[in-house]
């Protein structure tokens, strides 16, 4: 082998062969890759065991010089978990039901040989990773990384009660299933919460998000300002009181952020209206939530079993995201 091969690139593919076209995926990464005139590539199959996370971590002991992630939100935050603060370049190659980060990155969702080309030719977005510090009823601790968002309370039972089957038939919306299934139960719980750079704050809540992104799918906005790439993490404390706190809480993701937000006119009325206090919003490098009682936690939409104490803070810029070449970063 000549010292020009040696020296040649390499890159790895981290995928979930139940949310892929494991064949044609294969081919396209092996294709572009020689058309780069990089190196054999890398194949990683994530299985129930290893979600992602490991895979990321022999890619990287065996050099990769690019890795690609094509799955669900759960591999691709397990693969971020796993590669974040390395330098070395991710590719998200959309698959399965949320895609939530390529959303929010606005990245083409049906065009995967794209995605794929981006990793050889594209351009980066050194992007924030959020971290989670869970601490168990038993008082084991363990940490996570998240990319889009991940809360404590009613959302993470939410995802807890959806049933599998019917996420995997009906994609996102199975979720409103989940959450026709919690809603009946559910019940504020007493938390004393702190944002970085704002005082304590005692209140009975129903959840507590902390989030990355903005964005959720069918066109809502949870969070209109928020930002991948700001130092910061968003907070959502959701403390509606009764049937009609919902109602509040409704309007303001639906029609508010998602409907008056984009035209001046309802920027206006906005800023007229009386705060509910339905919905409460922060921004900070992170947030500490201590619960009066276990609660599920979410991160990514997948469930990390019940905690009793979070405590959340961010990497700036850990991440390094390809985009495809000229693709619009700059209110992302």
């Amino acid at each position: 082998m000549t010292d020009g091969a040696l020296a040649r690139k390499r890159a790895a593919l981290i995928y979930n062969p139940i949310k892929v076209d494991r064949d044609a995926l294969r081919a396209s990464v092996v294709s572009a890759s020689s058309h780069a005139g990089w190196d054999e590539p890398l194949f990683f199959e994530t299985t129930v065991d290893d979600l992602g996370d490991g895979a990321t971590r022999r890619a990287l002991e065996q050099k990769a010089d690019a890795v690609l992630v094509a799955g669900g939100d759960g591999t691709v935050r397990a693969v971020s978990e796993g590669i974040a603060g390395s330098g070395v370049p991710l590719t998200i190659v959309p698959s399965g039901t949320g895609n939530l980060l390529a959303r929010n990155l606005r990245l083409p969702l049906v065009d995967p040989d794209a995605m794929v080309s981006a990793t050889f030719d594209g351009d980066r977005l050194a992007m924030d990773v959020g971290w989670a510090r869970l601490t168990r009823p038993g008082g084991e601790v363990a940490e996570h990384a998240f990319v889009v968002m991940g809360g404590i309370g009613l959302d993470a039972a939410m995802i807890a009660n959806t049933n599998p089957q019917l996420k995997k038939a009906v994609g996102w919306m199975a979720y409103v299933d989940g959450a026709a299934r919690s809603l009946p139960a559910a019940k504020p719980f007493r938390v004393m919460y702190q944002v970085a750079r704002h005082r304590m704050h005692s209140s009975r809540v129903q959840s507590v998000l902390f989030a990355n992104c903005g964005s959720l799918p069918a066109g809502l906005e949870l969070i209109p300002e928020a930002s991948v790439a700001d130092g910061e993490l968003d907070i959502v404390i959701f403390q509606p009181k009764g049937m009609f706190g919902w109602i509040f809480v409704w309007r303001r993701v639906a029609w508010d952020n998602s409907v008056l937000r984009r035209f001046r006119a309802g920027r206006r009325v906005l800023a007229l209206r009386t705060d509910d206090n339905a919905v409460r919003y922060f921004r900070g490098a992170g947030i500490d939530i201590a619960a009066s009682e276990s609660k599920p936690v979410q991160l990514d939409g997948d469930e990390f079993g019940e905690a009793v104490h979070v405590a959340t803070r961010v990497a700036h810029g850990a991440l390094v995201v390809r985009v495809p070449k000229g693709h619009d970063i700059s209110d992302l």
